[in-house]
């Protein structure tokens, strides 16, 4: 049985509009959480060039392209994700996204996952920052 409380949160909720999310974010590369589930985060982001090369050991990664085109390079080849089409990087696999144009991605992982993996650097973002 749940708890009523807990019910009254969800009556409570309202939609999420996504693309309305994405026009709050105002930088590249900066992933903005707008929802949970379990230990999951819904995270939005806007991309534009080069990421870093890395990997995440504890976890796939899922990347679901909302508009634009989004490229990931493995060290053994590459795939081009386009609008509307999503793609899993299992975990541990070295890769590096990259937009030619500006791209609108919703990334989907665990709470608490780097961006960069554990490579660091300039890009790396904060985690836990809603929109």
């Amino acid at each position: 049985m749940l708890d009523s409380s807990y019910m009254r949160s969800l009556k409570m909720q309202q939609p999420i509009n996504i693309e309305h999310k994405l026009s709050l974010i105002t930088e590249q590369w900066q992933p903005k959480v707008i929802a949970e589930m379990n230990d999951y985060q819904f995270k939005v982001v806007k991309i534009l060039g080069d990421f870093v090369w890395h990997a995440h050991p504890e976890t796939d990664e899922v990347f679901i392209v909302i508009d634009g085109v989004l490229t990931i390079y493995f060290r053994d080849g590459e795939v081009a994700v386009n609008a509307g089409e999503m793609y899993v990087v299992p975990r541990g696999i070295e890769h590096k996204t990259y937009a030619q144009a500006e791209a609108k991605i919703m990334l989907i992982e665990p709470r608490g996952i780097v961006n960069t993996g554990h490579e660091g650097g300039e890009r790396t973002a904060k985690n836990d920052v809603w929109i």
